[in-house]
């Protein structure tokens, strides 16, 4: 039994309902899935049409809670903010052994519960950035592989998706809001690079399969040749378990170029539209 949380503003609604459309899709199990929320401003009645959709698809729990999020967003006017929640699950709301986070403008293609008997305790399953790939190799963590020399090179990790125990939800809450207090020097992507640094010096992240965070890169080929390298020096899985569109080009603005992974995220969206009657 596990919790799959998503942290949403109002402008990320819909699109989250395509997260748990897709969830629902690729889930062995719905019945035994909890579904957790939080958000800083949804209403009561986005709420209600989200519990009921998320019955209708088949999960039995479901949760949401109002939080204002704590962490200054510096990279990006498409981050919601809401993003920032990711760390203020806490034990008794998640209400299951373990949590599986996920950023709402992802796909889910697979079974998430396969890294969860593996995870160790007192470690956090991260997937490393397909883009900010090592620590010292682009903007992420400024300042960091000077200061530490130990730490350059190491894997840097995206925390679009994120497996973790329960039970270290209230340490790795304090250990990354510490960083983000004391360590702003070091600060570029917000709480994902004091999640990084918290993970460096506690040696807390399990290192996941990319097919768990796989980003569809198709979109930015359309617009650029920049990503070519890129993706040639890397690993990027033909079938993804998490399909994680980052970056500003998100798939349901009618600006983003029309890749068949973008085809086959409009196909959950009017899937979703339907469902919410918008």
């Amino acid at each position: 039994m596990f919790a799959v949380g998503l942290c949403i503003d109002t402008a990320y609604l819909l699109p989250s309902m395509v997260t748990l459309i897709s969830l629902a899709d690729a889930s062995p199990d719905r019945a035994s899935t909890a579904i957790r929320v939080l958000t800083p401003d949804l209403s009561r009645t986005d709420a209600a049409t989200m519990a009921a959709i998320v019955r209708f698809l088949g999960f039995r729990s479901f949760d949401v809670r109002w939080v204002r999020p704590g962490w200054r967003v510096v990279d990006g006017s498409y981050i919601s903010t809401a993003t920032y929640l990711r760390f203020d699950f806490a034990p008794d709301f998640v209400g299951r052994p373990h949590l599986v986070y996920l950023d709402s403008d992802v796909l889910v293609l697979g079974d998430l519960t396969s890294p969860l008997g593996a995870l160790a305790r007192g470690r956090i399953g991260l997937v490393r950035d397909l883009f900010n790939h090592s620590v010292g190799a682009g903007p992420a963590l400024p300042g960091v592989a000077d200061r530490w020399p130990a730490f350059r090179g190491r894997p840097y990790f995206n925390a679009g998706a994120m497996w973790c125990h329960t039970a270290e939800l209230a340490r790795l809450r304090t250990g990354v809001a510490r960083i983000m207090r004391h360590d702003g020097q070091h600060i570029h992507y917000n709480d994902q690079d004091a999640l990084n640094l918290w993970g460096l010096r506690d040696d807390s992240v399990q290192p996941l399969p990319p097919e768990f965070n796989t980003f569809e890169v198709d979109r930015f080929a359309e617009l650029g040749d920049w990503v070519h390298p890129i993706v040639a020096a890397a690993t990027v899985p033909s079938s993804p378990v998490v399909l994680h569109f980052v970056g500003a080009e998100k798939p349901w603005l009618a600006t983003c170029p029309s890749t068949p992974a973008v085809g086959l995220y409009r196909r959950h969206l009017r899937h979703a539209r339907r469902l919410a009657r918008w």
